[in-house]
Order: C-alpha cells, then structure tokens, then sequence
C-alpha cells in the first residue's frame, strides 16, 4: 500500500518532474558532474533508449504513442548534454567515470585505430541509413496524410449521413485525424533533431580526439604515444556510450514512422505476415538444399538451414490445415446451435420489398469493375418516385441469380416476380418513334417497360440509328425504366403501415395539428394507409399530405369508407391531377354514356365491409367491348386513353376497367378545374350498334 501510494504521488507530479529533468538537462551542459554521477545519467541514457525503443515495438498504432517526437527532443537534449560533460571531464581529468572507460577498452582493445573504425561504422549506419530513410519516411508521411485529410472527412460526413455512426463517433474521428496529421507533421520535423545528434557526434568524437591528445601532450607532458592510447580510448568510449543509445532511438524512430498500417505489435505482425506462407519456406528449405549440394560451399550450415525451414514449413503447414478444421467445425457448431435456436427461424421469414434478380451476363451493370451504373440509377429513381408520387422508396436489393438465364432480369416484389426482361449487356436498344426514315439492321425486340417494337444495334450503329430518328438507349437506362413503372404500377403494394407512420410523422414535425387532429382520434393509421394506397394504385402523388390529412380530417367524420374517402381527396388534389392529364388547358377524353353510369349504380352492392359492384355479365361483356375500340382508335392517334365519368361511378368503373386496362385512367368531372375544357374523343356505351 505504501509503494503504491508513493507511486501514484510520483505519477500526480509528473509535470513537475518532467520540467525540472529538462533543466537539469541545460545545467548539465555548465555544470560539471563528478564521475560517478556521470556512469549513473549515461546508464539511465542507455536504459531510457532501450525502453523507447522496446514501447515502440510493442505499440499498435503509431498514434499511442503520440507524445514521441518530443520525447525525441528531450532525448536528443539529453544526449548531447552528456556529450559536454564528458568531454569536460576528459579534457580536465583524463578520466571521464567506469563505463566511458571500460566500454572503450572493451571496443578498442588495446588498438585504437579498430575502436574508431567501429565507432565510425556505427555512426554510418546511423547517419546515412536509418537516420536518412526514417527522416524521409516521415516526410512522405505526414504529406500523404495532409493530402488525404479532406478526404478522410468526407468518408466520415458521408458515413454520418448515412446513419452508420453517430455525432459522437464522427467527432472522435475527425480527431484521431487531426492528431494523426499533427503526429506525422512533428515526426517529420523531429527527425532532423536525429540527424542534427549524428552530425554533432562525429565533431563532438573528432574535438575530444584532437583536443585530448594536444592536452595530454602539452599540459600534462604525455609522449604522443602515451596521449594517443589514453584520449583515444576514452573517445571512443564517450562516442560509443552515447552512439549506441542514439542508434536505438533512431532504430525506434524509423519503425514508429514505417508502421502507418500496423494493427497490432510489432512481434506479432512479423511472425504473423512472414509465417503465414509455408509454401515460401518449403521453397527456401528446397534452394538451401540444392546449395548444400554445390561443391565448395560449407555444407553443414546450408544443410542445417534447409532442414530448419523444412520443417518450419511443415509444422506451419499442419496447424494451418487443424486450424482450417477446427475453425468449419466451429463453423457448423455455430449453425447447428443457431438453427436449434426457434427465434432464429423468423429471420427466414423476412421477405424484401423490392428485388431484381440478374442473369450472369448483366451482373456487370450493377457496377464494380465492369464499370455498370445501376446502383447509382437506382438512387435516382428514389429521387424521381419522391418527386413524382411522394413516396419514399423501400431499399431495392440487387443480386445474381445463376439460376436465370445469362441476359434476363428479374423483379420481385415481396418475394413473388411481378416483371422480367431480356437485355443485351454488350448492345444498345434502338427505338423508333414512328418518324424513322431508314431502316436499321438489328436483332429484334420489344421494349420491356412499355412493349414497344425495338432493336438492339451494336455501339458501332449508334451515330447511324440517331441520325435516322431512332432513339437509342443503353441497357441499364431500358432496366431502369422498365423499374421505375413497375415501382409505379405497384406502388401502393410498396406503402406499408411502417411507411405511413413514417410520413406522419415527417408532416408532424412542420404541421402537428393537422395530424394530431386526425390520427388516432378520428382515422386509424390502417385506414390513413387504405386512403394513400387508392391515391397510388392510380397514380395520383402523395406529396400533398398536409391537404390530403386535411381532407381527411373533414369528411371522415361522416364516413370512414375509403373509397369514399379517397374520392373526396381527389377532389381536393384537382389541381394536381389536372395539371397532370390537361395539355394546353384541354382535356381529350371518352365520356361515359348516362345508360353506363345508370347500369353501374343499380349494380352497387353496399355491405358492412364495403360496396362493390354486380354488374351483369352481358353488360360488363358489352361495356368491354365498346372500350376496347375507342381504346383502339385513341391510342391509334397517339393519344394518352382517359374515361370520363360522374363521381358516383367512378371507383366503381374504375375496377372494371383495370382489370382489361391496366393503364386506362379514369377520372370524375369534380376532379377537374374549371377553366379546363374538355373535348369528347368518344362515347363508351353498354353495347355498341
């Protein structure tokens, strides 16, 4: 308890103890120090250095450990402090403390020209080869850093907005970032304190050699012999004890810098990424054998070698192959106690809302390397359906389906297949409008999204097509129209109840009381659905939500039929609907006959649970048939068909027709403004004459 306390007081005055070691540093440098208490700061020299380098081995990112460039400096400081008090101590005394003095008769044993030969190599090695490619690591670093920082900060706007992370950890990314930048950019300048100690080490190493021998010589009367051996010694010495430290430094210096995509320590990342090819040892133990072989060279330890790697290679080999089984009978552990598990069984149950399934040969318009567009199209037609119908799309899942012939796709919709289409991944579609003035050669097809007469023409056609009239587009732009009216078609199957809340609450945040005043207390969130999903089976945008609740609001107080509600919020969506059908302030239409309108009320059937209509199966049958050919004579004159009817019949007519004409629109006179005029294509009737 005493140690531990005595530690965290040390520990809470770090501060203090860090500041006064630094002046302690400058002192050293006017100050002499008695030679024992130099021995004891050139261990902790020694000591300090082998921990530095030791911590930056064990570091996984270079960012733990942040505060090494100014321990760089200290250190530097440090070191050349002690390179000024020994050398005052050998130029005054000849003596400069037992490790300077032992270290040097160890390196130079008793021949002085090998000791500065050693000490020379030693600061080559540091000087030119550690020293210069860690400082020029560290330059490309922190210039490759600066250069990413905008777009690191884009990725974690991107991912923010996205809703994959939260403020919190975007901050806490944006300032690793920072520091990352403020780590590499004082690492850079740091390293030049690295070279800067080199450099003042050979001068510091040349001064005590000359200034010794001449003090030896002249004041103490030495023969140059005698001055030669003992400055000499004690030179290399005191280069050697401070070399050595600076040579571990720089060593750690370099690997902080080389470790920009480290994940782990140091030890491990080598063991792990030199070990984890067997196959390159078996191949080194074979090439160590064959040179075994050759005449001349030892035998013995190419031999031994060959035999290590040999079985290095083998051992590794085996663990891999018990770890590869171990971790599939994991594996089907894993899935055999998950499948066990009766919850887990739901997620088999979960369907996509929206799918297309694509043959092996259009796998490359989704994108990747085959450079495909499709994912971004797909974005788009989020944006257009939001624009146009006011509703918010469901994430749409692309994926290959190898089961499918090469170049068709499919779209599902909640599991089932509602479209499919055939494209030509490598040719483009050429359609004509009518008004082409040449023919084209190509293989023949129809346009998927609205069955049109087409062609598919190599690239090479394509000036050739459009300067004939054709209009000619890309096989990802015909996929993603033939989804957008597919979307549109099923629209009001895409609008879940999950959805409708979400839209609520979208208008609640601008304009609560119009939500507030409808749902729950007048309208369920059910029936706010059945209302939105008749608007879009027919294709009249939602985007008005605050009109439509407002409607809503006011009729469903007498009446919660939804299809009587939805008429009444096609009538107050006039505008819209108008805008939408009228060009140049005239609406082309066939208008019901009043026997027509007169047969389908008496059939009204209301229940409980609705209305519906009985019609009879003459009338219905006769009522087909005089559609079907003014259908045929308006789409003739290139004209979009439009029914016109009294209000009364309308959903009810409605129903009938979408039955045999999908894409019919059928309207009501108080669905249209009153400046619009209307011109009568045709009359529908129950029989024709």
């Amino acid at each position: 308890m005493p140690a531990k306390s005595w530690t965290m007081r040390v520990l809470r005055h770090s501060d203090i103890l860090i500041a006064a070691a630094v002046i302690f540093m400058v002192v050293m440098m006017v100050v002499p120090l008695p030679p024992m208490l130099l021995d004891l700061l050139l261990s902790v020299n020694l000591t300090g250095a082998l921990v530095i380098l030791l911590l930056t081995m064990y570091t996984g990112q270079p960012l733990e450990f942040s505060v090494f460039p100014s321990l760089l400096l200290v250190t530097t400081l440090f070191r050349l402090a002690l390179n000024v008090s020994s050398t005052r101590l050998i130029l005054l005394q000849g003596y400069a403390g037992q490790v300077i003095q032992r270290l040097g008769e160890f390196v130079v044993g008793g021949n002085p020209v090998v000791g500065f030969v050693v000490f020379c190599i030693l600061v080559v090695i540091q000087f030119i080869v550690i020293t210069r490619g860690a400082e020029r690591v560290a330059e490309v670093a922190a210039r490759f850093t600066l250069d990413a920082m905008p777009g690191k900060q884009m990725s974690i706007d991107a991912d923010l907005n996205a809703g994959l992370i939260t403020e919190g950890e975007a901050r806490a990314r944006r300032r690793d970032i920072e520091r990352e930048a403020d780590f590499y950019g004082a690492m850079d300048g740091a390293s030049k304190f690295v070279k800067g100690d080199a450099i003042a080490a050979v001068i510091i190493t040349v001064i005590n050699l000359i200034g010794g021998f001449c003090v030896g010589v002249l004041g103490r009367g030495l023969s140059f012999q005698q001055a030669l051996e003992q400055y000499a010694l004690l030179t290399v010495g005191d280069g050697l004890v401070c070399q050595i430290p600076a040579l571990l430094i720089s060593t750690a210096t370099g690997i902080v810098v080389t470790r920009a995509a480290s994940e782990t320590n140091m030890g491990r990342e080598v063991t792990g990424q030199i070990l984890s090819q067997p196959r390159v040892l078996a191949v080194a133990a074979g090439l160590l054998f064959v040179l075994s072989l050759i005449p001349g060279l030892p035998r013995l330890p190419f031999f031994l070698l060959a035999g290590m790697s040999g079985g290095l290679a083998y051992t590794l080999q085996r663990s891999a192959r018990e770890a590869t089984k171990e971790r599939e009978a994991q594996a089907r552990r894993e899935e055999q106690e998950r499948l066990r598990q009766p919850e887990n069984v739901f997620s088999l149950l979960q369907v996509d809302p929206l799918e297309v399934e694509l043959g092996y040969g259009l796998v490359g318009l989704a994108g990747g390397a085959e450079g495909g567009d499709l994912l971004e199209r797909v974005v788009m037609i989020r944006r257009q359906l939001a624009l146009d119908l006011g509703l918010v799309l469901p994430p749409v899942r692309i994926r290959d389906n190898m089961s499918l012939p090469p170049n068709t796709y499919v779209v599902k919709l909640k599991g089932v297949k509602v479209a499919s289409g055939e494209l030509m991944a490598d040719r483009l579609l050429a359609m004509s409008p009518g008004g082409a003035e040449a023919p084209l050669e190509g293989l023949a097809t129809r346009e998927p999204a609205f069955g049109m007469e087409a062609l598919w023409i190599t690239p090479q056609q394509r000036v050739q097509a459009e300067a004939a009239g054709y209009t000619v587009v890309d096989p990802a732009s015909v996929m993603a129209t033939h989804l957008v009216e597919v979307i549109k078609a099923h629209a009001h199957e895409l609008l879940s109840r999950q959805d409708t809340r979400k839209l609520l609450d979208a208008v609640k945040a601008s304009n609560p009381a119009v939500v507030e005043d409808l749902v729950p207390e007048i309208l369920t969130l059910g029936e706010v659905q059945a209302v939105l999903q008749n608007l879009l089976a027919e294709r009249v945008p939602i985007r008005d939500l605050v009109t439509i609740l407002e409607t809503l609001g006011d009729r469903a107080r007498a009446t919660k039929d939804p299809d009587l509600l939805t008429e009444y919020v096609r009538q107050s969506l006039s505008r819209a609907i108008t805008a939408r059908f009228a060009e140049g302030g005239c609406i082309k239409a066939l208008v019901t006959a009043p026997e027509v309108e007169e047969e389908i009320l008496k059939a009204i059937k209301v229940t409980d649970r609705g209305s519906y209509l009985a019609l009879a199966p003459e009338a219905a049958e006769g009522l087909s048939r005089s559609l079907a050919r003014n259908l045929e004579r308006v789409t003739g004159q290139g004209l979009d068909p439009i029914v016109l009817c009294s209000a009364g019949v309308r959903p009810y007519l409605r129903r009938l027709v979408a039955r045999a004409f999908a894409r019919v629109a059928v309207l009501s006179y108080p669905e249209l403004e009153p400046h619009v005029r209307i011109e009568s294509l045709g009359v529908v009737r129950l029989r024709e004459d």
